[in-house]
């Protein structure tokens, strides 16, 4: 498990050293210096933004909702397939896990690298279909593991560059046994911004990335901005995310808007040799987000709302390998599933940045 890790992390720096497509998985506008500050080049913040959190562990849990899986294979074929398997989740959830550390801190180049890990687990109200994608969600469940490096580089006064580079290692394999490294998935990007004042900041870019699912390349538009009496302000890297910020003090604060999460999940249980079957899983949160400190630079989150399903569908890979579809792409689907809709509810503890 050691090697399998450390392999995994060396393939990554250098993979993220050589990607020119660039995900937005980090909020950007959080990365801080930690050495001195200096007003010859741009700053990485503004004022009065959330606070930027060097470890968290939380967990999510979603409510019941009904699941609708059709055959595999079946919608290669049929624009219409039957969803014969039919769930209902009495509860979807688990753990969360974040890091952050900065390894290099200067008033010319900032470089931040961080790890994630999610697990969910899939809790069934009748029997799973024998060898069906129900049983395999209710006994493995899904994960993610994923390590993203991010770089902030000042132009001048006011403009600087954010390069990012991420790889994901996801889909229902556990840690006594690891999927093979040609199925970790990439995300990038590229954005140039400028920071007018210290309570506003913007840049626009392009990035390539998994939230709906399926790999696309889309336009990326930041926009941070407090308020001059520092009780309002936004938070909004389009589309992943966007969000209304009202601080109470300090101390509290709540964000209102959503949050596009998404990835390549591939399942192993239903993969036929180098066919990799992959849940292109997407879903668009609407929540409220109340953060609050706790004691010294421990603070609490809890984050409640609705997820909407996105995407749920599977798509066979040949012999490991992406493809493109985009938005309008023709390719066909391996099955087709429709999740209903759900409320959840996330709380976790985080240590923050002074």
């Amino acid at each position: 498990m050691r090697y399998l890790l450390t392999l995994f992390l060396i393939s990554n720096f250098f993979v993220c050293q050589a990607q020119t497509d660039t995900t937005d998985e980090v909020d950007f506008s959080q990365l801080e210096y930690a050495g001195s500050e200096t007003q010859t080049f741009a700053n990485p913040k503004i004022t009065g933004l959330s606070p930027q959190r060097f470890f968290s562990i939380g967990y999510d849990h979603q409510l019941p909702y009904k699941m609708n899986f059709s055959t595999i294979g079946s919608y290669e074929k049929d624009e219409n397939p039957e969803q014969p398997e039919k769930q209902k989740a009495t509860a979807t959830g688990g753990i969360r896990l974040g890091v952050m550390v900065p390894l290099i801190s200067s008033n010319r180049f900032l470089w931040q690298t961080a790890a994630n890990y999610w697990r969910t687990s899939y809790q069934l109200e009748k029997q799973a279909v024998q060898a069906g994608l129900g049983k395999v969600l209710q006994e493995r469940g899904l994960r993610n593991l994923n390590w993203i490096n991010t770089f902030f580089i000042p132009l001048n006064e006011k403009q600087f560059l954010l390069i990012q580079g991420q790889s994901d290692l996801s889909g229902d394999y556990n840690f006594g046994k690891f999927q093979a490294l040609s199925t970790l998935r990439y995300s990038a990007a590229f954005l140039w911004g400028k920071r007018p004042h210290d309570r506003k900041q913007w840049a626009v870019g392009l990035s390539r990335t998994y939230r709906v699912g399926n790999m696309n390349y889309i336009p990326v538009v930041m926009f941070n901005y407090t308020s001059e009496n520092r009780k309002w302000g936004t938070e909004v890297l389009f589309p992943a995310r966007a969000a209304v910020r009202r601080s109470f003090s300090p101390r509290s604060l709540l964000l209102m808007g959503y949050e596009l999460e998404g990835q390549s999940y591939r399942i192993s249980a239903l993969s036929d040799g180098n066919r990799s079957l992959e849940i292109r899983r997407g879903e668009l949160r609407f929540r409220l987000d109340y953060q609050f400190q706790l004691s010294g630079f421990f603070w609490a989150g809890i984050q409640a709302g609705m997820r909407l399903d996105y995407s749920y569908d599977a798509d066979y890979l040949e012999n490991n390998r992406e493809f493109f579809r985009g938005f309008f792409g023709t390719q066909k689907f391996a099955m087709k599933n429709t999740l209903e809709n759900a409320p959840y509810l996330q709380v976790s503890i985080n240590f923050v940045s002074p």
